[in-house]
Parts: structure tokens; C-alpha cells; sequence
């Protein structure tokens, strides 16, 4: 998985890119088949930076969200915002098998007539 951090408008200090890398790292535990993440600072409005987070997985479309405020408030908006995003999807991959005859608590020969 490749983690990109930039920044619009200005520099980011080399510790806040780590900081924000780790909490980022941490969205692999929503869904594993992520291949790439970018999050970019906007930093026009010093105050109030915008963050935006871009992610990219396999077999589907990317996944986007944006916050700004305080620059760890707003990151920490922007990945509850994808977290909730990926599970969605994670759910909809999932959901869509059917239930098996284990789960049912029944056996083929119970089912025959």
C-alpha cells in the first residue's frame, strides 16, 4: 500500500507527515484490499487547513473525503468519514452471499422430500 502526504499552499513539517501517515496506516484494518491512499493539505487558510483524503482499492471505485478545521481535528473527521465509507462497501462485498445450510441448521438430507 502506498501512503502519499503533500501539501497545497505551504510545506508540512517532516513530523506531521508521520503523524499523519500512522493514523492513516490504520484504515487497512477496514478493508485489506487497499492499494493506495493520498492525503493532501490544503494550506490557503492557515487557521482552517482543508484535508482531503483519496483512496484507492481493488475492484472498485476510490473512496473521497474533505474536513477542515485544526489540522489533526480535520484529519481525524476526514477518516471517520472513510472509515464509515469502507465499511459500507465491505459490508456490500460481503453481504452478498447466501446463507449456507450450516448456518440454517439443517442438512441436505433433512431438506430432501
Amino acid at each position: 500500500m502506498q501512503i502519499a502526504v503533500s501539501a497545497r499552499h505551504g510545506h508540512l513539517h517532516p513530523e506531521t507527515q508521520a503523524r499523519i501517515r500512522e493514523k492513516v496506516e490504520k484504515l487497512r484494518r477496514y478493508f485489506d484490499r487497499l492499494t493506495a491512499i493520498q492525503v493532501t493539505v490544503d494550506l490557503e487558510h492557515r487557521e482552517t487547513p482543508d484535508v482531503e483524503v483519496c483512496i484507492s482499492a481493488e475492484h472498485t471505485s476510490d473512496f473521497v473525503a474533505t474536513a477542515s478545521g485544526e489540522l489533526m481535528a480535520a484529519l481525524d473527521r476526514v477518516l471517520h468519514k472513510v472509515e464509515q465509507q469502507l465499511r459500507r462497501h465491505k459490508e456490500k462485498v460481503t453481504g452478498h452471499r447466501a446463507t449456507g445450510l450450516k448456518r440454517l441448521g439443517g442438512s441436505l438430507e433433512d431438506q430432501a422430500p
